[in-house]
Formats: structure tokens, C-alpha cells, sequence
């Protein structure tokens, strides 16, 4: 079984291709090869810094994004242990939740995190209102989200769910970041639970919206495990199709 299909499973995806040392906080030193119970990770980007965290016993991930300039700090995914991920937030306080998709081991800490913080909830339209925290601010594809003067860019995309979403960081053009909820790892897509409908449509919205637009440099950082980049992942698409899954 591979790392795409154990991650969707809410398991495990460790396996991922993006790695270049210890952690760090900078690009240089970043691995993004958390565990839970071990350290966040963190790097600078141009006008981003991104904080990752692995939380839950489904080694779910959790993404911190602050803008440097202003302090501001978005979150991707209260997936569970509430407290680690308020002392990551720390006295900064929480301006912003993004909700990547439905899913019950994404959402775990989701209320607590909200009650603490009194950030604001955004989920897509078609998610929603299977999230046990009331969405504040509904998103759309290509809908912009800010995080202090840094913007993210939310893309739909059908099939592991009805309404999950990616967020793209693209600052630098030549050198994207991608955080993919549960759509997207190192070694597949997400799963659709033996729908070949589903499939097919995640399959299809990967390559119109991701593989299609984007360069091989693209970031990848999942909903569970390790991290990739597009170009780690392009040449096994056909793969992925003839497979199924």
C-alpha cells in the first residue's frame, strides 16, 4: 500500500520525497518530517513563515502560517491535541481557521482552538455544513485568503470529499507552496473509498488545477506525513490512473 493511500486512510504517509536536512527555521534547514509528539517544523518563505505540526493517532498535520510583517497567523487544520496546537499559536493570537475538507480527524481540536482564539472558521461551501464548528466565511474555488499582507489562493477540488480545499502560496511564481489537505501526497492522490466516479473527478481536477498550472518547483504539504514537490509526483500520474486509485 502506498504513502497516498495509508495518509487518505487517516494512517500514516511518511514516505514523502521532500527532504534536505534537519529541521530549522529557515528554507535551508526545513525537512517537514514531523512526528506527533515531536517538534514543529518551521521555514521562512518570502512573506510567509510556515510552523508544522503533527497531532492525533492519525498523525494528522497542522499548518501555522504568519505573516512576518504584521504577525497575523492563519491555521490549516485544528485536526486534534488542542493544546499543542495553542501553544504553538502562542500570545500572537489566531486570526484565521481553514478547514482543508469534512473529514471528523481533521476538525478534532476545531472548536476548542475557536473558543481559545476567537479565530474566524472558512471551509468550502460544499463541506460546511458537515463540520461540527459553525463556518464563518464560505469559500469558493479561486477565492483569495489573507494572512496578514500574504495571500493564499483556495482551489476545489472534488473527490476525496465534495467541498475540499488546497491553498496556494505562490509569493515567488518560480517556486510555489501548496498545502493539499488530503487530495494530494507523495505517491497518490487522495482516497475516494473505491469510487471510481470520485476517482476519476480528483484525477482530473489534480491535472486541470495542479499539475497543469503549476512547476515542477511546487511545494507540496499534505494532510498527513511527509512533504513532496510536484515534480516528485508528475511523472507517476499515469500510473496512478491506470491503477485506480
Amino acid at each position: 500500500m502506498s504513502d497516498a493511500r495509508e495518509a487518505a486512510d487517516s494512517t500514516s504517509g511518511n514516505g514523502g520525497n521532500g527532504g534536505n536536512g534537519g529541521n530549522g527555521g529557515n528554507g535551508a534547514g526545513y525537512t517537514g518530517q514531523v512526528t506527533v509528539g515531536g517538534p514543529a517544523d518551521t521555514r521562512a518563505l518570502p512573506g510567509l513563515t510556515v510552523t508544522k505540526v503533527a497531532v492525533g493517532p492519525m498523525n494528522n498535520n497542522a499548518y501555522l502560517l504568519r505573516c512576518p510583517t504584521t504577525g497575523e497567523q492563519l491555521l490549516v487544520d485544528a485536526a486534534n491535541e488542542a493544546d499543542t496546537l495553542l501553544a504553538l499559536i502562542g500570545d500572537a493570537g489566531l486570526a484565521t481557521v481553514v478547514t482543508s475538507h469534512r473529514h471528523a480527524d481533521h476538525v478534532q481540536a476545531l472548536a476548542e482552538v475557536v473558543g481559545a482564539t476567537g479565530a474566524t472558521t472558512l471551509a468550502h461551501a460544499d463541506d460546511a455544513p458537515a463540520i461540527p464548528v459553525p463556518t464563518a466565511r464560505i469559500v469558493h474555488d479561486g477565492d483569495e485568503i489573507t494572512v496578514g499582507r500574504a495571500t493564499l489562493r483556495a482551489i476545489h477540488l472534488v473527490g476525496h470529499t465534495p467541498g475540499s480545499v488546497a491553498l496556494l502560496y505562490d509569493a515567488d511564481p518560480a517556486a510555489p507552496h501548496l498545502f493539499t489537505g488530503d487530495c494530494l501526497f507523495p505517491g497518490g492522490p487522495g482516497n475516494t473509498f473505491g469510487d471510481a466516479t470520485a476517482f476519476t473527478t480528483l484525477m482530473d481536477d489534480l491535472e486541470e488545477k495542479i499539475f497543469g498550472p503549476l512547476p515542477d518547483s511546487t511545494w507540496i504539504y499534505p494532510g498527513h506525513g511527509w512533504d513532496s514537490t510536484i515534480g516528485a509526483e508528475r511523472p507517476h500520474l499515469a500510473e496512478w490512473r491506470a491503477r485506480g486509485w
